[in-house]
This record gives structure tokens, C-alpha cells and sequence, in this order.
């Protein structure tokens, strides 16, 4: 089982869903990082449950106790972990999850890989409730880049078949984006509206709903990544993977590549404010694995959440087929909580590879 990520900074999740905790291990982060309690706080509060109807009921504080790797509010340079408490659990939910596995769920594939001692409460390991930590993480990754004049922000581009309006790759306004992430994080009002109704018509009908994230980062310097297989995409994609729910990836024009023709999709060199850059961003910010210096553009989707109250198909694992209602309290939609945490991805990528210089790294 792989334990950690990163290049040049390691972060190591655990815990489980229904455990005393979850926490986060960062190895490789530079001394002397202020810990701006007050910017951490903001973004466990957009990931944390509980915050609206169209969020999970189960309502936990997500508050970050620090237990090593800082000292009078800065890093030392040593490791830093932190846990989150986990207070509001309802384990009665999952009473034979062990014997019926959920679909769309670990439960199967986890009982197999660890030969039937995985905690399935909540989803155990597997929960998005391990998120809470990477979303630390990232807080952490982007108080490092707001020193470096590198901004992260993004927004909810679709839920179900309702879309937000379109974000100039090239020329992202974060500013909007950043306006928008307090509620729904979407751009337009009738957007955000048609989103959440959608979210509750879903939930109503005993059902969930899938959708889509765009994040961007600015002031990112060209040269970060590395081509063939450490290349900045692979490694952003091999994160956001471990992010549940997650099942596509793309970097600026994504798919729709398979559409144009060269004329159309090449990003045309060009000087703007004495810096090279290019006209347009179909690439999203890098070529060759590695970052050109304009806007990192990326977007990701999200399955619909599996735990439904529809009645569905499964099995029991000791023979026959039974139906199964699955109880418990989850989220509809799992994008607006999601935001953040892709957010906290791009961040960690960023900075991963920015600690390249060892004098920036302290191990």
C-alpha cells in the first residue's frame, strides 16, 4: 500500500471514517511557513459537512489539532502532523456492509485487498472523510505559494446536466472565483440556483448527482515538472485520483483536443508585459510535462455519490443476490464539497515541485 505522495515533500494520510481520528503527516515542508490559523480555518470550513441542504447532515468541526513540525505559529521543518477528531458518527448505519457489499462503493474491492478486516464503517479508509486532511494540507501548501505571488481558486462548472459559465483559460478571474467559493461556488446566481435545485430534486427522489470542478492557478513560474512520466499532469492526475469519487482529469481543452486540428489547438507564442506567453491556453498551462508560465487550467469530474436510498442490486458475499436500501447520512452531490479539495491538490502539486531547489527543502 502506498503510503505517501510527493516528489520532494511527502504527505501521508490515515485514519478512517468512523475511527477517534483522521490526520495528515507533511515530511519536507521549509522551515519557517507562518500558519495562518484564521486561512486554515476557511478552508476546512468549505469542505466540512453539514453546512447546507445539499451537504451531508453529519456535522463535524473538522478543527486541526497540530501535534508536531510547528512552533510559535511556523513550521520547524520537521514533520508536521495533525489530526482531526472525528465526533459525529452514527456506526449502526453499516450493521453488515461486511457480508453486502454497497455498489459503486470500496466495500467489495477493499474486502478482497485486505481479506475482510477493513473497517467498513462510513467507508473506513476509503471515506471522502480523509479529504478533511488533504484539505490541510493544501491550506498549508497555499500559504507557501501566496508568499511566491501564486494564487489558487476555482468554481463548480456542472452539476448534472446544469452548467456555470465559461472561465477564459487564458485570462481566469480569480477574483470572481474567490468572491464565489463562500456558499455555492458557482459564477452566475441562476447557475447556482439551478445547481442546488437540481442537488435537492436528486436527494428527494432517493438519488444523487455527478458533476464537475474547474481550478486555476496564477503567477505559476514556467519549469515545474518534469517530462515522460514525472511530468506536472501525471502528477497532479495521481492525486486528484486519490480523491474519492474522482474519475477524469483533464488540462485545459481536455477532450475536446479530438476536435480541432493543429492550426486550431497550438497556443501561439507572444511577449505581453515584457514576459513570454502565449495567445490562447488550450494546453492549460503546460507543455511537455512541464509549466510554460501561464494560468493552470484543470478540470475534474466527480462520479454521483454512491450511497443512495434507492433500493439497489448486490449480493451477499456467502452466496445469492439480496437488495439493498443503504442507510446513513450522505451527500447528494459531492462537488461543492469537492471544490476545495482539488483546490488543495493543484496547491500541493505546485508546491511539490517548487521545493525542487534543496535550499528551499528542509527534509
Amino acid at each position: 500500500m502506498s503510503k505517501s505522495w510527493g516528489y520532494h515533500m511527502e504527505v501521508s494520510l490515515f485514519g478512517e471514517s468512523h475511527g477517534p481520528a483522521i490526520g495528515v503527516v507533511i515530511s519536507g515542508l521549509p522551515a519557517g511557513l507562518r500558519l495562518d490559523d484564521a486561512a486554515i480555518a476557511a478552508q476546512m470550513a468549505r469542505r466540512a459537512p453539514g453546512a447546507a441542504d445539499w451537504s451531508t447532515p453529519r456535522r463535524e468541526a473538522d478543527a486541526v489539532k497540530i501535534l508536531s513540525g510547528a512552533y510559535r505559529g511556523r513550521t520547524t521543518g520537521t514533520p508536521l502532523c495533525a489530526i482531526i477528531e472525528n465526533t459525529n458518527t452514527y456506526s449502526n448505519h453499516y450493521q453488515g456492509l461486511d457480508q453486502t457489499p454497497r455498489p459503486g462503493h470500496a466495500d467489495y474491492t477493499g474486502s478482497v485487498k485486505y481479506r475482510g478486516y477493513a473497517d467498513p464503517r462510513g467507508g473506513g479508509h476509503f471515506s471522502g472523510r480523509l479529504t478533511a486532511p488533504l484539505t490541510f494540507a493544501g491550506a498549508i501548501a497555499r500559504l507557501y505559494l501566496q508568499e511566491k505571488g501564486i494564487d489558487v481558486a476555482g468554481h463548480i462548472c456542472q452539476v448534472g446536466e446544469c452548467r456555470d459559465m465559461p472561465v477564459d483559460l487564458a485570462e481566469p478571474d480569480m477574483r470572481a472565483m474567490h468572491d464565489a467559493a463562500v456558499g455555492f461556488p458557482a459564477l452566475l446566481p441562476e447557475a447556482r440556483e439551478a445547481m442546488a435545485e437540481a442537488i435537492r430534486a436528486a436527494r428527494a427522489e432517493g438519488d444523487s448527482l455527478g458533476g464537475a470542478v474547474e481550478v486555476f492557478a496564477t503567477g505559476v513560474p514556467a519549469g515545474l515538472g518534469d517530462p515522460i512520466f514525472s511530468g506536472f499532469e501525471s502528477h497532479f492526475a495521481s492525486l486528484c485520483y486519490g480523491i474519492p469519487a474522482v474519475k477524469a482529469v483533464e488540462f485545459g481543452a481536455g477532450p475536446d483536443f479530438a476536435y480541432l486540428r493543429g492550426s486550431q489547438a497550438n497556443d501561439c507564442f507572444c511577449w505581453r508585459a515584457g514576459k513570454i506567453a502565449t495567445e490562447t491556453n488550450h494546453t492549460g498551462g503546460v507543455n511537455g510535462g512541464i509549466t510554460n508560465g501561464m494560468p493552470l487550467a484543470v478540470r475534474v469530474a466527480f462520479r454521483p455519490t454512491p450511497s443512495i436510498s434507492r433500493e439497489q442490486e448486490t449480493v451477499n458475499l456467502e452466496g445469492g443476490a439480496v437488495r439493498l436500501a443503504i442507510k446513513g447520512r450522505h451527500d447528494p452531490c459531492i462537488v461543492p464539497r469537492a471544490l476545495p479539495v482539488v483546490e488543495a491538490a493543484l496547491a500541493l502539486t505546485i508546491m511539490d515541485f517548487m521545493l525542487e531547489d534543496a535550499s528551499d527543502a528542509i527534509g
